[in-house]
């Protein structure tokens, strides 16, 4: 029996059993679109997170207070030293250091004569725009002045400034917040949301009023922004160094690299691609389980055609082949429908919920099409192998 045979006989069997056929390609199909939709659900996450962050930059390093690797969570850590605008600034001589923030925030009402909110307010120096990539969209930033010198001066994210102002411009004008009055001298250029959060409704102000808002006497953070090109252990060993023999030998503050931030949350987010994928495989399983049981259906039906072909002269292993080619035509058939469906679905969610991330991995529509022709061969073996076993009298007897 050559392979146009085989191939023949099985075209002929799949045509004969259609409403079996397709109930049987059905399963594979739901299994293999479900995998491709889910895990493209979970890279498009994937990819719009990490984008989040990227918007910002990848060589900053972030600096809070406490040692989160010793003591454990922030908050929670009674650190020998604070950190302080004189700790940033002694970052600058870091080699590789081009601008360093230090940051206070905290929230308070922002009033104006007719409207009042309540939102974040971040005080920061003017290399802010530089260290986190933002622009001005009206007016400007802080000028460059001692950062401990506080300042009556505020700049409005551009969903406050349309809270606060509608459509006039608040460019000279005057908001309270926390009870003191402050001179508007911009707005910024909108950024969106950062997993949630709107950049976009808060209000900037300058590092050592925003101490003395909310009355502090250390700093919450301090980013740091290095030179392209530079390697960020060894710039962040060197912070460490200068931070360490500051604070009288202790090491009393977290250091966090934007790489390695980048880093982490992309390990868990494929760890969760890969969990969701692992999910919508379950649904293969089912697909394999049907094709185990209309194969095993298919050789009760079909042992007297088995006999006869095995008293004309069919090898053992050309009906194993025969039974093995109908289960792969029909996983492989099951998942390039399944595939289509995944991409269509996929693509229509896109187009019909914007918000919703919808990136298709290559790798995973390649790898459900393996799968599903692996699965279809797995699940033919048992039904094969006792097709193939029979004997051609007994078979035949069954007529």
């Amino acid at each position: 029996m050559e392979l146009r045979d085989v191939l023949r006989l099985t075209a002929s069997t799949i045509r004969s059993h259609r409403l079996r056929t397709v109930l049987t390609m059905l399963g594979i199909a739901i299994g293999t679109a479900s995998v491709i939709l889910l895990t493209s659900i979970g890279e498009g996450l994937r990819y719009f997170i990490l984008n989040q962050f990227t918007q910002f930059g990848t060589n900053l390093i972030m600096i809070s207070p406490g040692n989160t690797k010793t003591f454990g969570m922030q908050g929670l850590v009674n650190t020998t030293r604070k950190l302080t605008i004189e700790d940033a600034q002694h970052l600058l001589r870091v080699p590789g250091v081009e601008k360093v923030v230090p940051i206070s925030y905290g929230t308070a009402r922002v009033e104006t004569s007719e409207r009042a909110r309540s939102v974040f307010i971040v005080g920061v120096t003017e290399d802010a725009l530089a260290v986190w990539r933002v622009a001005m969209k009206h007016g400007s930033f802080f000028p460059a002045m001692d950062a401990h010198r506080a300042a009556p001066l505020a700049v409005l994210g551009s969903k406050l400034k349309t809270e606060l102002f509608g459509n006039e411009s608040p460019l000279g004008k005057h908001v309270h917040i926390g009870g003191s009055r402050y001179l508007v001298i911009g707005v910024m250029e909108s950024k969106g949301q950062l997993l949630g959060i709107d950049i976009d409704d808060r209000a900037y102000v300058t590092v050592a009023s925003a101490l003395q808002l909310f009355n502090k006497e250390g700093l919450q953070e301090i980013h740091v922004l290095f030179s392209a090109g530079r390697d960020s252990k060894q710039v962040a060993e060197a912070i460490g160094k200068v931070l360490i023999e500051r604070h009288d030998n202790e090491e009393d503050f977290t250091l966090i690299t934007q790489t390695e931030m980048l880093d982490t949350l992309g390990n868990i987010l494929n760890v969760i691609t890969m969990g969701i994928g692992g999910v919508a495989a379950i649904s293969l399983l089912v697909g394999a389980v049907g094709i185990l049981t209309m194969m095993w259906i298919s050789v009760n039906e079909r042992i007297s055609e088995i006999g006869l072909e095995k008293a004309i002269g069919a090898e053992a292993k050309q009906i194993l082949l025969l039974f093995l080619t109908e289960a792969a035509i029909l996983s492989t058939a099951g998942g390039l429908v399944g595939v289509v469906a995944g991409l269509s679905i996929a693509q229509l969610l896109g187009l019909l919920i914007p918000a919703l991330p919808v990136r298709v991995p290559t790798l995973y529509v390649v790898m459900a099409i393996v799968v599903s022709v692996i699965v279809g061969l797995v699940s033919g073996v048992a039904p094969a192998r006792r097709a193939a076993g029979l004997d051609p009298l007994e078979a035949l007897r069954t007529e």
